[in-house]
């Protein structure tokens, strides 16, 4: 899952990033209004955490922008005013929720957690194709061979896979939802990844697989199919 992380607090930033890509989540880290507008528009994120006060922008100028455009990804707005007043503007802004700083990790998570469970077709914690399943709380593969921990990309990488069973997904858009168009990697990264998980696959005993289509993508499969 890719979030986008809009807070001008560059050690905050940096903190809630940390946090965030231990739980396996993709982070892009900007610190104004005008840059997480400019992200948002452009790049396919799965949620947005935006702070209040910012430089530029303030964080309820960008959230009415968004949601002018018809966007209706899940945002959580981060900021040190408590006035319920506040609150209530951002809930009316088109905000999912809203945290005040200082609050603990532990709630930020649950709360991303929550509202993307909301937004999510497919929203089981545990996902099933062929013989496999991806536990998305444990980041787990299973098959009838064992199980395997896939790290966050991995995972990340099996997630998106898995919710689109059968349908080709492009190694540029597996880059840019995973790693993000600002990644010092380039999209080889994304074969180096496809090999780890195609190992992992086998050692499970899966009856599934990843094939590739030149210039189409990649595209999960059963085995016999």
């Amino acid at each position: 899952m890719r979030i986008l992380l809009a807070e001008d607090e560059r050690s905050m930033s940096r903190a809630l990033c940390a946090i965030l890509e231990k739980n396996n989540y993709s982070v892009d880290a900007v610190y104004d209004g005008e840059a997480a507008l400019r992200y948002l528009r452009t790049g396919d994120y799965d949620a947005a955490i935006l702070d209040v006060m910012m430089p530029q922008m303030d964080g309820i100028e960008v959230l009415k922008a968004i949601r002018r455009d018809g966007s209706l990804i899940p945002v959580i707005m981060l900021t040190a005013k408590s006035q319920i007043e506040d609150k209530i503007e951002g809930l009316d802004s088109g905000a999912n929720d809203y945290l005040t700083k200082p609050f603990d990790s532990q709630e930020l998570l649950a709360r991303i957690r929550a509202m993307t469970r909301v937004s999510t077709v497919q929203a089981d914690s545990v996902l099933r194709f062929g013989n496999i399943t991806l536990d998305r709380t444990s980041c787990e593969l299973k098959g009838p061979a064992g199980q395997v921990k896939l790290s966050g990309k991995e995972y990340q990488m099996l997630e998106l896979l898995m919710l689109n069973p059968g349908m080709p997904i492009s190694g540029d858009r597996l880059f840019d939802k995973i790693w993000g168009p600002d990644s010092d990697s380039d999209v080889s990264v994304v074969w180096t990844f496809l090999s780890y998980l195609r190992k992992k696959l086998e050692k499970t005993g899966a009856d599934v697989k990843i094939k590739a289509s030149r210039n189409i993508g990649y595209t999960l499969e059963k085995a016999d199919d």
